[in-house]
């Protein structure tokens, strides 16, 4: 009898060597295969006379063989099946072109179903080769809602959709429900088998509903729980309860006054640090928002009380600028700062390194370096992670684990709307910087079409002229097969035509993700120095380049970048006290790309932009590849489902005030469930 862990080549129809091919889409056992959800749908339950059927319409059509399916062979590699099918009042041609199988499985006078595009002209409809299945037997790929999956080489719809029937028809009984009773009750929930079976194999658009609100609900409520115990655990770690909190000195040094945002959350970290369990928390805020001098007011406080801080930034060139402004401001009131990253020699590293074993070093900025194996924490109480989405959860605790239960800041300039702020940083406290200090620009966006090139190039020049720089993003690298490069502005080749044709008289600097960490630093070095007029880039100088004689960023194919990405593109200028621009050139054809953009030319805050974004493009724009710390979700979305969380989240708070360890009866399945998606991803979950 099959079970859940079943190997999927066991199935009938599957085999070794489909199940290889399964594999690659993440499919290796049967509980994998009924969970492997469809990515669409497609609506063929509606089926026409063929005298009703318009030009240009995907349709299905009920009608009988007519004629003998007549097989041509036109050429090498070129096979044609012509036939004629009629219904009560009019008839179709059909053609298939290299499936001479078919001839044999159409018999003349059975009646079947045909779904295809019509073509052909008035009165003479045409199929070309459509999808087709006997009128009276169960049907899977007509005459119904058709679920479409994702597919990879060897794998069709037809098989898989055969394979999850069958995965079902064998494991139906044995799907776990995590769902309580009482939850189901409460919140109108189908039930799972039913929920399995409509979602795969929907009966009408109404069970299909219930079906995925089910399941949706489900993984949220899991997940929920799952980050619960994760919360819990961290809350159960014993830390250093700083009794010193006394930052005055600090504050009155500042050249600056701090806004009430951050203000408040030096507060809120302070009074977490103040407790004998370690910080966790979360400050978020826009570009520009202040949030490395919130971080500096948490590093003295933990040097007042005897402690090391450890910050670690994403890049060399931004761990720099964190040393030099840290530096600025700690310093003076006696702390000693320490810079560290993967670039130094050796001779430096290991003096470094030395200092900061002895407890000679109060705050230790620098790269991944923080974590090398060689590097040891005199007494490490405190650590910082800029950029947060840019390490992913493994690295901030590889960093903690280097000290005894040290407290933990993390910073992003990613704004992330609030209710996904709560599921993605499930184990951290949120302080949100909502305020801007004053003297920070507004940066004037303005999204162009390409007739705009002249006048663009004029401002650029212009800018130049009056002694400002400008960065020029592309989002393509090099050539490649796979993207419409003649769209795409070419990073390489534009720099060159820049050089060459447009801009003879600048000075044009070139950065890309493909070279070496020292070429890198030394472009983006010699910008920040002023020994370039244009630096044209791929978004490797989206985070942490701080050039306040930048005045205006240019976005090449603008339409290509995420809402939150332009946003943070667009916070590279405005830093200085000239007046800054943002020119997005959008080379997309669709109202869909103006209208995103348009959002980018009538406001600056981040936070409206992120909402946005995640309504049109859901959360992997805020994080990039995977390092948001959340499991894959299998069929639920940040983006759109957003009540379903809400209601899910409320669920599982009910059921863990009552039974926060799930050990009553009705949570069993819960639990087990719960138990599966923490294993799976400890260490890469927040």
């Amino acid at each position: 009898m099959a079970e859940l862990g079943t190997d999927v080549r066991y199935i009938k129809g599957i085999g070794e060597q489909r199940a290889l091919s399964l594999n690659k889409l993440g499919i290796y056992t049967l509980r994998d295969l009924v969970t492997y959800f469809p990515r669409a749908y497609d609506d063929r339950s509606v089926i026409k006379p063929i005298s009703e059927v318009t030009f240009g319409e995907n349709v299905c059509v009920a009608a009988t063989v007519a004629t003998q399916p007549a097989l041509s062979h036109i050429r090498k590699g070129l096979d044609i099946v012509r036939l004629r099918a009629v219904d009560e009042k009019s008839a179709i041609s059909i053609t298939f072109f290299n499936q001479s199988y078919v001839k044999n499985q159409l018999q003349p006078g059975e009646s079947y179903i045909f779904y295809g595009r019509i073509g052909g002209r008035i009165g003479m409809p045409e199929m070309t080769n459509p999808v087709f299945e006997p009128e009276d037997r169960e049907r899977m790929r007509t005459g119904r809602i058709v679920p479409i999956y994702r597919l990879t080489a060897g794998i069709s719809q037809n098989v898989l959709a055969n394979a999850i029937r069958r995965g079902l028809e064998a494991c139906g009984d044995l799907l776990p429900d995590p769902l309580p009773p009482s939850v189901q009750e409460r919140y109108e929930l189908a039930q799972s088998r039913y929920s399995y079976e409509n979602v795969h194999f929907p009966k009408n658009f109404e069970a299909l509903e219930l079906a995925r609100r089910r399941l949706i609900f489900e993984e949220f409520f899991v997940l929920s729980c799952a980050l619960d115990r994760f919360r819990r655990e961290s809350t159960e770690k014993k830390g250093h309860a700083f009794s010193n909190t006394d930052i005055s000195e600090f504050l009155s040094a500042l050249p600056f006054e701090l806004t009430g945002a951050q203000k408040r959350a030096i507060n809120e970290a302070i009074a977490d640090m103040t407790k004998p369990v370690p910080m966790s928390r979360l400050v978020q805020g826009d570009v520009g928002s202040g949030k490395t001098a919130v971080a500096a007011a948490v590093i003295y406080a933990a040097y007042k009380n005897g402690y090391q801080s450890a910050f670690m930034a994403p890049t060399e060139i931004l761990a720099e600028q964190h040393f030099l402004t840290l530096s600025a401001m700690l310093e003076p009131l006696g702390v000693k700062c320490e810079l560290l990253t993967g670039g130094m020699k050796a001779k430096a590293r290991r003096e470094a390194v030395s200092r900061i074993a002895a407890g000679e070093s109060d705050v230790i900025i620098g790269t991944h370096a923080l974590i090398s194996g060689d590097v040891e924490y005199s007494k490490l109480g405190l650590v910082v992670a800029d950029e947060q989405h840019r390490f992913g959860v493994q690295q901030r605790a590889a960093l903690s684990e280097k000290g005894a239960s040290p407290h933990v800041l993390v910073m992003s300039a990613t704004p992330i709307p609030r209710t996904l702020a709560l599921i993605v940083y499930g184990d951290l406290d949120v302080s949100v910087l909502d305020e801007l200090p004053p003297g920070r620009q507004k940066v004037d966006t303005f999204a162009v079409d390409e007739k705009m090139r002249p006048r663009i190039n004029a401002f650029i020049k212009k800018q130049v002229e009056e002694g400002h720089q400008v960065f020029i993003v592309c989002p393509a690298v090099e050539e490649n097969s796979e993207e419409n490069v003649d769209e795409l502005k070419n990073v390489k080749a534009y720099a060159k035509e820049l050089r060459e044709k447009v801009f003879p008289d600048l000075r044009i600097g070139l950065v890309h993700g493909k070279l070496k960490a020292s070429e890198k630093n030394a472009v983006m070095t010699s910008f920040s120095a002023g020994e370039t007029d244009i630096l044209v880039a791929t978004t490797v100088i989206e985070v942490g380049v701080d050039v306040p004689n930048a005045t205006l960023m240019v976005v090449e194919n603008a339409e290509r970048f995420g809402l939150s990405q332009l946003h943070q593109l667009r916070g590279r200028v405005g830093r200085g006290k000239a007046k800054a621009y943002c020119v997005l050139f959008n080379g997309g054809d669709g109202e869909k790309a103006g209208e995103r953009l348009s959002v980018m030319t009538k406001t600056n805050d981040g936070f409206k932009i992120a909402e946005e974004d995640l309504r049109l493009r859901g959360p992997g724009d805020f994080f990039g590849s995977r390092q948001h710390g959340l499991p894959e979700m299998q069929i639920a979305s940040f983006a759109t489902d957003i009540n379903v969380l809400k209601s899910a989240q409320e669920a599982a708070r009910e059921v863990l005030k009552t039974d926060p360890d799930l050990t009553l009866p009705e949570n069993a399945s819960l639990q087990a469930c719960v138990d599966a998606l923490t294993e799976k991803n400890r260490g890469t979950m927040n």
